[in-house]
């Protein structure tokens, strides 16, 4: 799809039916002339941009139905299948998987790479974290298991941090050097965390069944409030346009919608923390979102005003 601003200007470019069942997962390569597609059909297809015209197809990439897809760079990408398997794939190399792995007992979530392309992260529903190392093709670490499926994984604070969501509803931290066991958790009053992607070094918007989008910044731990809503209906992925100024978002209603997150990148949340009465209605961070009609901007650390943009949606530790 071509998207627009301006009212009526969303359009159908192209659409593929090479999958023979349901397609789980896309993403485009990091220079945004290929888009992959991963399918319960155990297939990978790799298509054009432009055209949508199938350039390369994996028939029977894994043995069980694929879950997720992550282009590494323009060559090298992942996929993770619904059994814990995880292949990592150079399209110069043909058909050949250059890391083959089952470490992890359940579907493979999502999955995240360091910015120099050599430590591949992956989420697993046995909540346990991998660890694998792409340069050398091998398996190096797993977490200890976290309660519930983790179901999404990010690089925060340049790279020094790793977050994952949970079935739970909660967060669970990682220091960069210490994958075997999570460093801080944080409970949200959320269903679940769904799906997670990183707006700034420091604040994830996450998705929930509950149909909310949460803005959390991460350490400290807080709920900034809710940037919109499929209300009532599952959220199933989040994405962030290059530049950070527009949030995407795919729910059970069958929508994508798009929100204006740029006023994210200007927050600031220091360690004090206002008393706020639990369970009280998430601040709206922007027009569109529902929650509380109180602006969000009065909460902003102005020049040495000892305030934090807090939210009242939290109940975990900092």
């Amino acid at each position: 799809y071509s998207y627009s601003c301006t009212e009526g200007e969303n359009r159908q470019l192209w659409s593929s039916g090479h999958h023979l069942k349901s397609c789980r997962d896309v993403a485009f390569s990091q220079d945004g002339q290929k888009l992959f597609t991963v399918s319960k059909d155990k297939s990978v297809h790799v298509l054009t941009t432009e055209e949508g015209r199938l350039e390369t197809r994996f028939p029977k990439a894994h043995g069980s139905a694929l879950n997720c897809v992550l282009p590494i760079d323009n060559h090298v990408f992942a996929t993770g299948d619904d059994n814990g398997a995880l292949k990592v794939w150079d399209l110069r190399k043909g058909g050949e998987a250059i890391l083959e792995a089952r470490q992890q007992e359940e579907y493979i979530s999502a999955m995240a790479v360091d910015g120099n392309g050599k430590i591949l992260l992956t989420a697993s529903g046995d909540g346990t974290l991998g660890v694998f190392n792409v340069k050398r093709r091998r398996f190096d670490l797993l977490s200890e298991p976290q309660n519930g499926d983790l179901t999404s994984v990010v690089l925060l604070k340049r790279g020094k941090k790793v977050a994952c969501g949970s079935s739970e509803g909660t967060i669970y931290l990682f220091n960069w050097d210490g994958f075997g066991a999570a460093s801080d958790r944080f409970a949200l009053r959320a269903e679940s965390v769904d799906c997670m992607v990183p707006i700034t070094e420091s604040i994830v918007c996450v998705g929930s069944l509950d149909g909310v989008i949460r803005a959390v910044n991460v350490l400290p731990n807080r709920v900034l409030g809710s940037v919109g809503q499929h209300l009532g209906e599952p959220i199933e992925q989040l994405a962030v346009a290059l530049g950070g100024q527009l949030l995407a978002s795919c729910a059970h209603d069958q929508k994508v919608k798009f929100w204006d997150v740029s006023a994210l990148a200007t927050m600031v949340v220091d360690d004090y923390r206002k008393k706020k009465k639990k369970g009280g209605p998430l601040r709206a961070l922007s027009g569109k979102a529902v929650g509380s009609s109180e602006d969000f901007f009065a909460d902003l650390c102005d020049g040495d005003e000892p305030k934090a943009a807090a939210g009242s949606d939290s109940d975990g530790s900092d």
